[in-house]
């Protein structure tokens, strides 16, 4: 085994100024009460909070003080994430990892934003996998990605051992989150590290899981600071032999017979989902979509358009990603 230890922060984040200062402040008690804390990770949007008014450029003074702070304590860290303002104008929702020299070695954008409640925010498309020498590999995913196993999938493909996943969650979903979380973890055989933030960051519960869904940490609602150390070996020997020699579920996937058109979007293998209507916020007393098309109809190739329903192109545009 080689030891590595990963220590979620579960904080409270004010909206309305910068909690950067709030989160030096905890890695500085953290490292004193923990020093063989190896890597950090804190939860979605922490330095600023959730409005995207104070989105920033990249890079910038904050993260130039988690540089100083990486290097200061010869650690891995991960600030959760910011808004990321470009110079053409679109906002994404961005973290960035730092390696204990106090260098960006890798920058990844949040790629489903909460549509349609985080209108206006980019979407990105570029994966974020990397290499903590001599351990393992890891990768990182924001929030609502992890409701969208093709994120993962893509990630563990690529030999992601442990997932780092920064959340922001306030709503009443949390348990739902926390059990894919959980289901993740099984079905993709890898640590996930799931970190909430707490006030205007999210209602807490942050939660660590091993590749066997097994709980290791699970936070409540107040402020906590949960260094777990993993075994990497054990997710190895578990893709190999299976969980608890049962379920080889990456070889099995692996060695499929099934292709799967859903995702070729011209094979027509998505016509029930075209007949679900735009994607916009409800409204009060709404029946979207209790009135749709029999989706059975939409299957065989019906041309008949259901009440409330656009076509992909008309209302693309409004999510602010292109």
């Amino acid at each position: 085994m080689t030891p590595f230890a990963i220590a979620g922060v579960q904080m409270h984040v004010a909206a309305l100024h910068s909690n950067v200062e709030a989160m030096r402040h905890r890695i500085e008690v953290l490292m004193a009460r923990f020093p063989w804390t190896q890597m950090v990770l804190f939860s979605e949007l922490a330095p600023y909070g959730p409005l995207d008014r104070y989105a920033q450029p990249f890079p910038n003074e904050a993260l130039a003080a988690f540089q100083e702070d990486a290097r200061r304590f010869g650690i891995w860290l991960i600030p959760g994430s910011m808004f990321e303002k470009r110079e053409d104008g679109r906002i994404f929702n961005t973290s960035v990892v730092i390696n204990p020299e106090g260098q960006i070695v890798a920058k990844y954008s949040k790629m489903f934003p909460f549509l349609p409640y985080e209108h206006g925010i980019a979407s990105g498309t570029e994966f974020c996998v990397f290499d903590v020498p001599e351990v393992g590999r890891f990768g990182l995913s924001i929030c609502y990605d992890i409701w969208f196993p093709e994120t993962t999938r893509q990630l563990t493909s690529q030999g992601v051992e442990v997932l780092l996943h920064p959340v922001l969650t306030g709503t009443t979903d949390r348990d739902a989150e926390l059990a894919i979380a959980r289901a993740t973890a099984a079905q993709f055989q890898c640590y996930v590290f799931d970190v909430n933030g707490l006030g205007a960051g999210g209602v807490g519960r942050s939660l660590v899981v091993d590749p066997a869904a097994t709980v290791l940490h699970q936070s409540a609602g107040q402020e906590d600071m949960f260094p777990i150390e993993v075994d990497l070996d054990l997710v190895r020997r578990q893709r190999e032999t299976g969980l608890r020699g049962l379920g080889q579920v990456l070889k099995s996937f692996r060695d499929r017979a099934a292709d799967f058109p859903v995702y070729d979007r011209g094979s027509g293998a998505d016509a029930y989902l075209q007949t679900l209507g735009p994607l916009e916020i409800p409204r009060q007393g709404s029946r979207a979509g209790t009135a749709a098309a029999d989706p059975r109809t939409a299957l065989a190739g019906d041309s008949e358009t259901p009440v409330g329903a656009e076509p992909i192109a008309m209302f693309k545009g409004r999510t602010g990603s292109d």
